[in-house]
Order: C-alpha cells, then sequence, then structure tokens
C-alpha cells in the first residue's frame, strides 16, 4: 500500500462522512466512497480483483460505466421522474437552461488552452453540466482514460450544489431581484404532456445526433409516465431499476479511482475546470435572467437562472431556499424546475454536439 492509497481511502471515508452528516447527495456520495475504499486496496498478485484486471467481478461491473451502459439507464429513470409541465408553461424559462450550458463550451475551450486535446476538452466541459451520467456517457467516448477523474469530480460538484451556488446567486444578484415573484405556471393538458416527448426528441435528434441514446431514453421513460397506460413500467424506471443502476455505478466508479492511476496533476487540474465550468454555468443562467428581464414586462427572478444547471432536483431546492431567505412567502420552487429540466435536456445534446464533432 502506497501513500496515494491511504490518501485515497481517506477521501473515500470524507465522502461517506459529507453523505450522512451533511446529507450531501447519500444516494450518489457513499457508494462512490465505498468504492473508493475498496478499488485502493493493493491487489494480490495473480489475483484478477480490481477493475482494471480483466474477467474479475468489479471490471465486468465497470463494463457498465466504460462502454456507456449505465448513463441511458439512469436517463430513462429520470424520464420517469420528471413532470415537464412547468417548462411547457412557461417555454421561455427553456432559454435559461440553454443558457447554463456556456459553461461547458467556454470550459472546453479553456482546457484545450491548457494542452488537453479537443476530445478530452469536450469530455471534461461536460463537468459544467453538472449532471454525472452525462459527464460518464461522454467521457466514455472521448476520453476513457480520464473516466474516473471526470466521474468522481462531476458527481463531487452535484454533491456540493447547496454549497457553491448560493454565494454566486447572491454575488450576481440585488435583494430587489431576489424578491421577484413570479405568476402562477399555467395549467399544462395531458395531451400536451403526452405530445411533448415525442415532439421533443425529434427536435433534440435532428440538432445533436450524438444526443439520441441519452435524449432518447429520457423522453421514453417521460413517455412510460404521462402516457398513463404503462404506470408499472414507468414505476419500476424511476424506482428499482434506477437504484440499482445507481448503486452499480457509484461503487463501480468509485472502485476505478486507484491512487496509481488517479493521483496525479491531471486529475487535480480537472477538478479545478470542472469547479469552474459549474460557476460559469450557474453566472451563465443567472446574468441571462437577467438580461431576460430588460425585455420581459413579467419579469423573471434571476435566481432561477441558477436552476439551468442539470443537478435535478438540487439546485431547483437551492433557488427554493434563496428566495424564501429573502421572503418566506415567495414560492420559486416550480419556476425554477423548468429551466432544471431544460438543463438536463441542454447538456445531453451539449454532450451529443461534442461527441459528433469531436469523433470526425
Amino acid at each position: 500500500m502506497t501513500a496515494g492509497n491511504l490518501i485515497m481511502i481517506i477521501i473515500g471515508i470524507v465522502f461517506i462522512t459529507l453523505a450522512i452528516r451533511k446529507d450531501y447527495e447519500p444516494l450518489l456520495l457513499i457508494p462512490i466512497g465505498f468504492g473508493v475504499i475498496v478499488g485502493n486496496i493493493p491487489p494480490i498478485e495473480g489475483m484478477a480483483l480490481s477493475v482494471y484486471d480483466e474477467g474479475s467481478v468489479l471490471s465486468m461491473i465497470y463494463y457498465g460505466v466504460s462502454q456507456g451502459v449505465f448513463p441511458p439507464l439512469i436517463f430513462l429513470g429520470i424520464g420517469a421522474m420528471t413532470d415537464f409541465s412547468t417548462m411547457l408553461s412557461n417555454p421561455k424559462l427553456i432559454l435559461l437552461g440553454a443558457a447554463a450550458q456556456v459553461g461547458i463550451f467556454l470550459t472546453f475551450i479553456g482546457a484545450m488552452y491548457l494542452g488537453f486535446s479537443p476530445a478530452e476538452s469536450g469530455a471534461i466541459g461536460i463537468i459544467g453540466g453538472a449532471d454525472g451520467p452525462t459527464a460518464i456517457f461522454l467521457s466514455a467516448k472521448l476520453a476513457p482514460h480520464l473516466l474516473g477523474s471526470i466521474a468522481i469530480a462531476a458527481y463531487s460538484y452535484m454533491a456540493l450544489v447547496p454549497v457553491i451556488q448560493p454565494p454566486i446567486m447572491k454575488l450576481l444578484t440585488t435583494r430587489e431581484e431576489r424578491l421577484i415573484r413570479m405568476k402562477a405556471p399555467r395549467h399544462v393538458s395531458q395531451r400536451e404532456k403526452i405530445i411533448f416527448p415525442i415532439a421533443g426528441f425529434l427536435i433534440a435528434c435532428l440538432i445533436a445526433p450524438g444526443a439520441i441514446v441519452l435524449v432518447g431514453m429520457l423522453f421514453f421513460g417521460n413517455l412510460l409516465k404521462e402516457s398513463t397506460r404503462t404506470e408499472r413500467l414507468a414505476n419500476t424506471a424511476r424506482n428499482a431499476m434506477i437504484d440499482i443502476v445507481t448503486i452499480l455505478l457509484g461503487f463501480s466508479v468509485g472502485a476505478s479511482t486507484q491512487a496509481q492511476t488517479f493521483l496525479n496533476p491531471q486529475s487535480l487540474l480537472i477538478f479545478g475546470l470542472g469547479a469552474l465550468s459549474f460557476c460559469i454555468a450557474t453566472a451563465g443562467g443567472l446574468l441571462f435572467a437577467k438580461f431576460m428581464n430588460l425585455f420581459l414586462k413579467d419579469k423573471i427572478n434571476p435566481l432561477v437562472g441558477a436552476a439551468g444547471v442539470s443537478a435535478v432536483p438540487d439546485s431547483a431546492r437551492v433557488v427554493q431556499m434563496v428566495g424564501q431567505k429573502e421572503d418566506p412567502h415567495n414560492f420559486l420552487l416550480m419556476h425554477a424546475m423548468a429551466p432544471n429540466v431544460a438543463g438536463v435536456l441542454g447538456s445531453a445534446i451539449a454532450a451529443g454536439i461534442l461527441w459528433s464533432v469531436l469523433v470526425l
């Protein structure tokens, strides 16, 4: 056992502690944290034990990560959980979800400037979407050797949404802006909810063919939910299946972070770029909401723009929390869910665009 292994085991214990004591994404950090501990126990020579040993049990589980199998299954479950009605009731809020994706592309440029290859830069940039499955899917396709670092960074920043976002939100908005009350969303008919996943998929796959798998599974899961005829399938997708996949994905990603391959200057740089990407994405949504208010009669509370990063539903909850600190009777959660789910679509489409362009 090296000093690096001990450091990684301590990091795994810190992840578990944060999950239990602070309630930071426990469904993700506990499997990842324990996986980090398992992955940094030195293997016995001649025995296939680690995720990198062909034929080992862990390598078979890790196959779902390295080949991009698990992320689409998680998107299926997310689709079966998601209610797009708030987004459909106020379509202009979709723009906030799109604006937040600026973090992905600015970080892509920054990573290239620092010497990463275009494919590596694309995989690193997607961390700014704060969407772990999308980050894993794209890095598996573009930069599999960076998959562990990118996955840990993406899930770490997802867990730290309540810590990272509030200071940026308060810095970029005035108290008067944080007090803005928005109109209640209009009622969305069941017909609209059923048509949307079909129409949305067709539009998205024309924009970014590389996103067909992720977006297709997301909208398929949503159709299972909204059709009202396949409730059993929708329940399985959003409960048992997504839980099983989350356990396997989190544990195997953690187990892939062996100190010998993970602890290096490149990984630290990826963590730094990921943090920058996440901050830029949050700021992009906030500032674009302020820009939209210059032209709107019914103003948008700029805090809602911070929910454009696709950490569902944590970033929407943070918007609600920050808004209620200023005005306990101002309810922003339903409004924030619109750019939040739009951000999920935005990050998946951004990943599809990067994959389509960078594999050529």
